[in-house]
């Protein structure tokens, strides 16, 4: 998938999803290509990110405690999305198998 595709899927689907209650205009924006043709969509608030990623599932996630870079972690620590300068990963289950991984914004 190209570049401009995955941006414009991802924008157009947070256009659809903003609608009038959204008061709160993002801190940044970001679409990361990962490995095996996956890609997270990202908006970044003061203090939460709102995801859509390439398997279909969409979530607003809390910032939560990170030694480095910023972490963002559903309230069971079950999804946790990482983020530091243009990279990111997810890991999922108790396990934290990393389920989206070597994930790259701007390329």
């Amino acid at each position: 998938m190209q570049k401009g595709l995955v941006t414009s899927m991802f924008f157009g689907v947070a256009a659809i999803c903003a609608g009038p209650a959204m008061a709160e205009a993002p801190v940044s924006t970001a679409v990361f290509k990962c490995t095996d043709g996956k890609f997270i969509g990202a908006r970044f608030f003061a203090d939460n990110v709102d995801l859509e990623l390439s398997d279909g599932r969409s979530m607003e996630l809390p910032q939560a405690i990170s030694g480095s870079g910023a972490r963002y972690a559903n309230q069971d620590e079950s999804f946790v999305f990482w983020n530091k300068g243009n990279t990111a990963f997810v890991t999922e289950g108790d396990d934290e198998t990393m389920t989206y991984e070597d994930c790259v914004a701007g390329e």
